[in-house]
C-alpha cells in the first residue's frame, strides 16, 4: 500500500518507520510519474513488510524536494534510518525497478 503524505508529515513518517522507506517524488502534471504510479503500487505489495512506500507531490512539498535536491521526476529515494541509501531516476520497467531496489536493499 502506498501512503500519500504531505511535506509537513514527511519527517514524522520517516522516523516512525521500523523498516526502510521508499519515497516516490512526483507531480500530477508529470506524464512519466503517472506511468510510474501503478508500478509503484504493485511494488508495494511485492515488498510488503520489507519497505514502506510513500508518495510525495513535489509541487505541494517543495521544501522537502529541495532538501533532497530533486531536479527531475519521477524520482524514487530509498531511506534507511533517516539516511538516503539509493536513488532511482525516471520511469523504468517493473523488472528493472525490482532489480535496482533489490541491489540497494542488499547493501542496507
Amino acid at each position: 500500500m502506498v501512503n500519500l503524505i504531505k511535506g509537513s508529515d514527511f519527517d514524522k513518517e520517516l522516523s516512525s518507520s521500523k523498516i526502510p522507506v521508499i519515497v516516490d517524488f512526483s507531480a500530477d502534471w508529470c506524464g512519466p510519474c503517472q506511468l510510474m504510479a501503478p508500478l509503484f503500487e504493485d511494488l508495494s505489495t511485492i515488498y510488503a513488510g520489507k519497505l514502506r512506500f510513500l508518495k510525495l507531490d513535489t509541487d505541494e512539498a517543495g521544501e522537502v524536494a529541495e532538501r533532497f535536491e530533486i531536479s527531475s521526476i519521477p524520482c524514487l529515494i530509498l531511506i534507511s534510518r533517516g539516511k538516503e541509501v539509493g536513488r532511482l531516476l525516471g520511469f523504468m520497467p517493473k523488472a528493472l525497478l525490482i532489480q535496482k531496489i533489490d541491489e540497494i536493499l542488499s547493501k542496507v
